[in-house]
């Protein structure tokens, strides 16, 4: 993965207000079927791990495990997250296309 590159895009998403971060956001984006891909930091939790993965393959859209929870919350000008959803198919798509480059 191109770790700046993924860091610059999340951070545009997150500016243009496309992009839900912590548990109860991502939920509510996921349940209302806003969220078009999950983040999930590398360091979450197996359990939180596997209940993103869950929620991501209950509605179809694709979960990715990337960057940290120090640097996804940074890059979203955030604390520590360990989960974010993308509410936008365009940025969406450009992150799998980032995410899958690797």
């Amino acid at each position: 993965m191109n770790e700046q590159k993924i860091i610059n895009l999340l951070s545009m998403a997150q500016r243009a207000g496309k992009v839900v971060s912590g548990d109860f956001a991502v939920n509510k984006a996921v349940k209302e079927r806003k969220a078009k891909m999950l983040l999930v930091a590398q360091d979450a939790a197996q359990e939180t791990r596997e209940k993103y993965q869950h929620l991501a393959e209950a509605i179809n859209i694709d979960c990715y495990y990337l960057l940290d929870r120090d640097q996804l919350g940074h890059c979203i000008g955030k604390d520590f997250r360990a989960v974010a959803g993308i509410t936008d198919g365009g940025f969406a798509k450009a992150m799998a296309k980032l995410c899958q480059a690797d």
